[in-house]
This record gives C-alpha cells, sequence and structure tokens, in this order.
C-alpha cells in the first residue's frame, strides 16, 4: 500500500485496478501502476495424496501468490480488523469443491495477524444451515486453530443500504463486513446454474441477505455489488474446482484438482482467469461482460502481465 494512505484512500484510488474512480495525482497513478496486479501460482509437483501434503501444498501456494502480488502487507496494516469472506455456503467436504479450501483461508489468517492485524474475522451468510456449512466444509477449525474469530452471521443485525445500483438501490448487508478495515474476498472457482460461474463477483452474495433480488438480473446487480464493496484485492482458490452442477455440486465426478491459486486487486480479470480455468471464454460469463462495461475491470486479464510461477 502506498505509505500515508489509509484503507479509505485506498480503495478511493484504486478501484480494481481498473482507475474507474480517477486518480488525485500523476505521481500516484504512477505508484499503484509500478504494482503487481495480478498473480498466478500453479503446484507442478507430486499432487498430494493425504491431508498433511495436501496442507502443505495449499499452504505455499497461497504464501507465494501473496508474495508475488507484493506481500500482505501492500494491503493490511498494523492494527487492522480484518474480515476474511471465503465462500462457506453448503454443508460439502473439501474434496467436493463446494466451499473455499479451508487451508487457504487458515494461511491467510496467520499471514494477516503476522503482519500486525488487530483482529481477523471469518464468516459468510450461507446458503445450508451455518451450523453445517462451518463444520463440514472445515473453514471454521481450520481458521480458528489460525486464530481468527470466526463469526455466525446474525439475520437479525443485517441492515438496509443504499448501494445506487443500477438495478438493485438498497439491500440489507451484514454491517461488520462494512466496517472492517479490510475486507478480502476468497472464493473457490466453480460451476453455477444460473450465473454459469461462481467466481470473485458472485462470492460478493454473501454479504448480503434477500438473495432472490439478485437472482432478477444477476450479471447487473453483481456488479452493482462489486462496485459498492471497492474491491482491494480478491484471492480465487482454484485448488479444486467444480466444472459441473454447481454451485452445490456433491458428485466428485464433477470436481477436477488444479493445485491454482491467482489473486489481483482486478476483480474482473480475476473472474475471467477463473472462467477460463472452468473451460468457459470469459464473455460466456454475463456478469464479466456486465462488469466491463461498466468500467470494474478487464476481461484481458494477459493485459495485466501477470506474475506465473510454478511450485513444486
Amino acid at each position: 500500500m502506498a505509505e500515508g494512505l489509509n484503507r479509505r484512500e485506498f480503495l478511493a484510488y484504486s478501484a480494481a485496478g481498473a482507475g474507474v474512480f480517477g486518480l488525485a495525482s500523476t505521481g500516484l497513478a504512477s505508484f499503484l501502476e509500478s504494482q503487481v496486479q495480478m498473480a498466478i501460482v500453479r503446484w507442478t509437483g507430486p499432487a498430494p495424496v493425504s491431508l498433511s501434503e495436501e496442507q502443505k501444498v495449499v499452504s505455499k501456494l497461497t504464501e507465494q501468490v501473496l508474495e508475488a502480488l507484493g506481500g500482505i502487507r501492500r494491503f493490511v496494516k498494523q492494527g487492522d480488523v480484518v474480515w476474511i469472506k471465503p465462500n462457506i455456503a453448503w454443508d460439502r467436504t473439501r474434496e467436493q469443491a463446494a466451499n473455499t479450501n479451508p487451508d487457504l483461508v487458515a494461511t491467510l489468517v496467520r499471514l494477516c495477524l503476522d503482519a500486525g492485524a488487530k483482529r481477523v474475522k471469518v464468516g459468510d451468510n450461507p446458503c445450508d444451515l451455518a451450523q453445517k456449512t462451518y463444520l463440514t466444509s472445515g473453514i471454521a477449525e481450520a481458521a480458528k486453530k489460525a486464530g481468527a474469530q470466526i463469526v455466525y452471521l446474525d439475520r437479525e443485525r443485517f441492515r438496509e443500504v443504499n448501494i445506487k445500483g443500477e438495478r438493485i438501490k438498497t439491500i440489507p448487508i451484514y454491517p461488520e463486513m462494512m466496517e472492517a478495515d479490510v475486507l478480502i474476498n476468497v472464493p473457490i472457482a466453480k460451476h453455477h446454474r444460473l450465473a454459469t460461474a461462481t467466481l470473485c463477483m458472485k462470492n460478493y452474495m454473501g454479504v448480503i441477505e434477500n438473495r432472490q433480488l439478485f437472482h432478477q438480473d444477476i450479471p447487473t446487480s453483481l456488479a452493482d455489488i462489486t462496485r459498492f464493496m471497492k474491491p482491494q484485492f480478491c484471492i480465487l482458490d482454484c485448488t479444486r474446482i467444480m466444472l459441473a452442477n454447481g454451485p452445490k455440486g456433491g458428485r466428485l465426478e464433477d470436481v477436477e484438482a488444479k493445485w491454482t491459486i491467482a489473486a489481483g486487486t482486478d476483480i474482473v480479470a480475476l473472474d475471467a482467469f477463473g472462467a477460463e480455468m472452468l473451460r468457459r471464454k470469459p464473455e460466456e460469463v454475463g456478469s464479466i461482460k456486465k462488469a466491463v462495461e461498466v468500467g470494474l475491470g478487464t476481461m484481458d486479464y494477459r493485459s495485466l502481465k501477470p506474475k506465473e510461477i510454478a511450485l513444486s
């Protein structure tokens, strides 16, 4: 993060790496342009065959992708309250690839605390019963062991917020997520029968209530909430991906192990990369097309010259 910038100023200037909100000075523009905007790290060694091996591989991938992006301290400062927002929507195991990999979340918690975060919270607004999704996914246990505060969202605490979107004008949002100094969006890449794909933009549906409003026009609604959330950076879990029968899945035949993690400041570029991982063209995903139309980022993630690393 630029020296002297607080989070509010950084969000106002960065806007997913696309200059959406404008830059106040040429110097700041030059600084931001010099930063790595996207990193992709792949495991090329033997596939892990045990839980302990997987934990080591995913931890290395997570550490390296953040290091390639400039380090966690680029985004998390001493004393920050951090909210990590994985996908914990479904009562599914890690092998079924319906939720974010718990080892990615645990490693991210540890790195944020090492960077000086005052508190790291982990929580989502699941579709299945939270007590089941948090347990079955393995995320609650892994994150708690790493030092996180596990938050079960109280539906009575959501409050209506004016997000001033093209389609969504107001929507209930969980206040603690908005109040965090840093909110890290950490979805898994998977198929979705209505939205074509669940990626970074789609993962913001876990900060809201009344999802049915989004189903009337998913691309525009996702662009609306993404614009409001002003993503600082996101991490896309492609350790395992779900290629069909999403978002809940359940069949191991629909899952493919890719042992890849991407991270970046352009949420649209990350979603475009994720679409390709799911064997889709980015332009086939309505939310990506809409996000480009309204200036939230670029579909051509290769134009960002992502830093690509192979680990073994």
